[in-house]
């Protein structure tokens, strides 16, 4: 056998925080960066005597989430503990979803490599953050900071469906996409809110049972899971074409090293010891809860991206930038209203537009530049009334100010030369003074004309209007 006879057989487990201003079961405050230990309480210190209190709104959002990937919402679903013991688990359990959980049997669809892929969700449910261990190899000491501790999370588990590191990759991006459109997480993959386990097993190709499987833990970016599933793969092909057995067991992925390595042996759930959750009812929902919040859906990443398609007639690449965000997609939208031509509006967004939202750490939704301004400065490139480079240095203004573009254009003297009679002097000037140049285009030499044009805008100090020029210099040359 040859490690082409193999196939890689993957399915993830993602962890995303839901947006709640307070963990799952208390009231402390999830914000992201206080120092350790300050949003805490006796609830999520798990001391003695004191009992949880379900935050509605995880409910809520998990529930969001289910109906947008298509799952069937459980009227009646149980909380369990997961007992196991770890320093920054106080309680000594986690309390989770096991046999009942929230939402089960849906379904993904994302793009890989132009072809639809579909892959099955097994379930979603609910359950409390750990909190976290932190480690100082130089002063050989740990600390544990139990601000995570309780915060809301939902685990999306999908069948082992994928079939590559890449098709892995996209199915987290779409997943991403989906969770940030609905408003129920933020994508941070750095801040940990949205992260990923992965159960990577190999098999033969004839094979139609699956191989032994190994978790990859707390992958908390597109690119190392990429690495880690590439090398977990071509690891565990190694050993069987070795003559040895993959073992199941939990390993950590060293992005320096490139490699993964043990770390623990895999627990199985009786391993856990899973019992429903005393100190917890029953979630019972009603069908007037979930048919609410399927009304409040919104358009998802998906279905919008077609539609950018067909309505804008925008090229697939252009539609999946505007919709991989929400906001830039409705800002897009807003502008497309009063803009002259769509596709171009598309492109500014994508370039120098993106470019100046980077630059300035900003977002969308605190942008000085409104959309129909955006649109405003585009009307006024395609009238002929400013340049496109012109306009980019307008941009970057409005930008700073949120000064409307006319006014912007007239303040730093940026209009276009359009006058017929203006360009045309001009045009005769740069002539008369290369007649040398222009006997040598008359004789053949038409690659020449870009010299002509670059002359006469540097003689109206780069305001005149290209397309006139360009036609005015080959009208007086000859064609």
């Amino acid at each position: 056998m040859e490690s082409s006879d193999f196939q890689a057989v993957i399915g993830l487990e993602v962890h995303a925080q839901l947006l709640t201003r307070s963990k799952i079961f208390c009231g402390c405050s999830t914000e992201f960066g206080a120092p350790a230990n300050h949003h805490t309480c006796p609830v999520c210190l798990g001391l003695p005597g004191v009992l949880p209190v379900l935050n509605r709104q995880v409910v809520e959002l998990a529930v969001r989430t289910g109906l947008a990937l298509g799952c069937q919402v459980r009227p009646r679903s149980v909380w369990s503990r997961k007992n196991y013991f770890y320093p920054d688990l106080p309680k000594g359990y986690q309390i989770t979803q096991f046999d009942l959980p929230l939402c089960e049997h849906g379904r993904l669809e994302f793009d890989v490599g132009g072809q639809m892929r579909l892959v099955r969700i097994r379930r979603i449910h609910m359950e409390e953050d750990a909190g976290k261990t932190v480690h100082d190899a130089a002063e050989g000491e740990s600390w544990v900071d139990l601000n995570r501790a309780g915060v809301p999370l939902i685990e999306i588990v999908s069948e082992p469906d994928l079939a590559s590191s890449e098709e892995a990759a996209e199915y987290l991006k779409a997943l991403r996409d989906v969770l940030v459109c609905l408003g129920v997480n933020d994508g941070n993959l750095e801040e940990g809110s949205f992260r990923c386990d992965a159960n990577v097993s190999v098999r033969h190709r004839e094979a139609t049972e699956l191989g032994t499987r190994v978790e990859l833990k707390n992958l908390n970016s597109f690119r190392f899971v990429r690495q880690a599933v590439d090398f977990e793969v071509a690891r565990q092909v190694d050993v069987i074409l070795g003559g040895g057995r993959v073992v199941q067991e939990t390993r950590l992925y060293d992005s320096v090293k490139n490699e993964t390595r043990p770390m623990r042996s895999k627990e199985e759930a009786h391993d856990y010891r899973y019992f429903p959750e005393p100190d917890l009812p029953p979630l019972t929902l009603d069908d007037a809860f979930v048919e609410q919040a399927r009304k409040a859906l919104p358009e998802l990443p998906r279905a919008r991206h077609a539609r950018f398609v067909s309505q804008y007639g925008l090229p697939a690449a252009d539609a999946k930038f505007l919709v991989a965000d929400r906001a830039l997609a409705d800002y897009y939208e807003a502008a497309a209203a009063k803009a002259p031509d769509a596709r171009k509006l598309a492109s500014w967004m994508q370039g120098e537009f993106a470019r100046l939202l980077k630059e300035q750490g900003g977002t969308v939704s605190n942008l000085k530049v409104a959309p129909a301004q955006l649109a405003a400065l585009l009307s006024a490139v395609d009238r002929g009334e400013v340049s496109g480079s012109a306009a980019k240095e307008v941009l970057g203004e409005m930008f700073r100010t949120g000064e409307e573009p006319a006014a912007l254009i007239a303040r730093k003297g940026l209009a276009q030369v359009s006058d017929a009679g203006a360009l045309e002097a001009a045009v005769d000037e740069v002539l008369a003074k290369n007649t040398g140049e222009a006997e040598k285009y008359r004789a053949g030499k038409k690659q020449i004309l870009g010299f002509f044009v670059g002359q006469v805008m540097k003689a109206l100090k780069g305001k005149g209007n290209p397309a006139l020029i360009n036609e005015l210099v080959r009208k007086k040359l000859g064609g």
